[in-house]
């Protein structure tokens, strides 16, 4: 090959980083072993496994720009675990009244602050 060594060096970090993205998606997602022996299926369990993906970084690193985050220290990208862990799966209860639904969400939780914001981001966008 007639690249330098400090090229090749900066290739294989990147494809560590590369097996960092591949492992969340096979545990954290689940998709480790596919559902079904037909191709045709598992194409499509795959493709919706990558949007759902696509969907949650998206969200973690819109979420790393929102000033007053509950973290520890600065990091550069969040993982899907904690993604799903803080906001996906926050408690909330749903309620239709006076001909409207209105999701609750518990005052308590630090990361309300960041979901708002967040939402607001995505929705008048």
């Amino acid at each position: 090959m007639d690249i330098e060594a400090d090229e090749v060096i900066a290739l294989y970090h990147d494809h560590g980083t590369m097996e960092q993205f591949h492992s969340e998606i096979k545990t954290e997602l689940d998709l480790e072993r596919l559902p079904s022996s037909k191709f045709a299926t598992n194409d499509v369990v795959l493709h919706f496994g990558l949007l759902a993906y696509n969907l949650l970084r998206i969200i973690g690193q819109e979420s790393l720009s929102i000033k007053n985050q509950p973290l520890r220290k600065n990091v550069k990208r969040r993982r899907i675990r904690t993604v799903i862990k803080s906001m996906i799966t926050m408690a909330s209860k749903l309620t239709f009244h006076a001909g409207n639904w209105i999701l609750k969400l518990t005052k308590s939780n630090p990361w309300l602050p960041v979901l708002r914001r967040l939402y607001h981001g995505f929705a008048y966008t």
